[in-house]
């Protein structure tokens, strides 16, 4: 009896490590990147955010309409920063040092196309 329990105690503190183990290495995964975007309103906002979290392996996508930073948390293992820029790019707007897609940014609503006082859209 006494062998059947701590074959049963051991049995459980190994899965324990082991699923403690498999948890930090997926915890250490996720990378975080901040771009800076060329969004100008609410739209713009909902836009980006919506094409960058279709983006497989984006875990969190945030657009602060203040400085215009966009903090996504990612999976290195399926996508990157310079994917990210391009899905961003793709949309119509600036990412970092790549700029907008001409046609995607004709395409958008004029509120999107009208840069404010002091924008260099």
């Amino acid at each position: 009896m006494k062998t059947i329990i701590r074959q049963f105690v051991s049995a459980v503190l190994l899965i324990t490590v082991m699923s403690a183990g498999l948890y930090a290495s997926e915890a250490r995964k996720a990378d975080v990147v901040t771009i800076k975007t060329s969004a100008i309103c609410g739209s713009c906002k909902a836009r980006i955010e919506k094409v960058v979290k279709a983006v497989e392996g984006v875990d969190a996508v945030l657009l602060n309409m203040n400085n215009k930073k966009l903090k996504v948390k990612y999976d290195p293992d399926k996508t990157s920063p310079e994917r990210l820029r391009e899905v961003i790019s793709a949309a119509g707007y600036d990412a970092d040092n790549v700029k907008k897609n001409p046609d995607a940014f004709s395409k958008l609503p004029q509120c999107c196309q009208t840069p404010m006082e002091g924008d260099m859209h």
